[in-house]
């Protein structure tokens, strides 16, 4: 199917009911969007990519834990807007090598946006970097690899980029859940980031096996 073929290969229908559920709803709302005239996936990209670069922004606002609600809203509506663009261009007829690039690109600075938000909240800088350079290093290892003869994603792995959209969203509603109580700030904010940076580094063990068993 087009959608498998732009996304390594990967069957929705052998996802979990909850995957194949979201992915359902983004099925429906990327068909609306080209019923009514939208016929640009790289439009959808790029609002997803403002959406979160807002993140950081929103919670920089004095009192800025208050502001983690938002900011989780904002992620998820990325989030949404992330598998729009997919759906619209396969929708749509418009899928490209190039959108590919465009959207992978934009994932990647979406996710360095959300760390940042986290960092502004009082999280360790260095931890909130490390976090993103494995994350980085996990999309660059599957691209080479298939690059260099892997025919498929190689596995899903604990910390595949949905993995990681839940783990922001669920850690900015903790910590907004913190500032309203007026106590654990700063150590829900390093739990969140402690819980990225296992799953992060346990999904990239994950991936590097794979890998090897794939092109050994």
């Amino acid at each position: 199917m087009r959608w498998a073929a732009a996304h390594g290969g990967y069957d929705p229908r052998s996802a979990p009911p909850l995957v194949r559920g979201w992915l359902r709803m983004s099925y429906e709302m990327g068909a609306a969007l080209a019923r009514i005239g939208v016929r640009s996936p790289n439009a959808v990209t790029v609002l997803g990519l403002l959406l979160s670069a807002a993140v950081p922004l929103t919670v920089a606002v004095p009192g800025g834990t208050g502001w983690a609600f938002a900011g989780a809203v904002l992620v998820l509506l990325s989030a949404i807007a992330d598998t729009v663009d997919g759906v619209l261009a396969v929708v749509t007829g418009r899928a490209t090598r190039l959108g590919q690039v465009y959207d992978s690109a934009a994932d990647r600075i979406a996710e360095a946006c959300w760390l940042v938000a986290l960092v502004i909240l009082g999280g360790p800088a260095w931890l909130a970097a490390g976090c993103c350079g494995v994350m980085w290093l996990h999309e660059y290892v599957r691209a080479r690899a298939t690059v260099a003869g892997m025919t498929d994603i190689g596995t899903v792995t604990v910390a595949e980029r949905p993995t990681r959209v839940l783990i922001t969203i669920f850690g900015l509603l903790a910590i907004a859940g913190a500032g309203a109580a007026g106590r654990w700030e700063e150590q829900t904010v390093l739990a969140v980031l402690v819980a990225m940076a296992v799953l992060t580094v346990a999904g990239f063990v994950q991936l590097i096996a794979a890998v090897r068993r794939a092109l050994s």
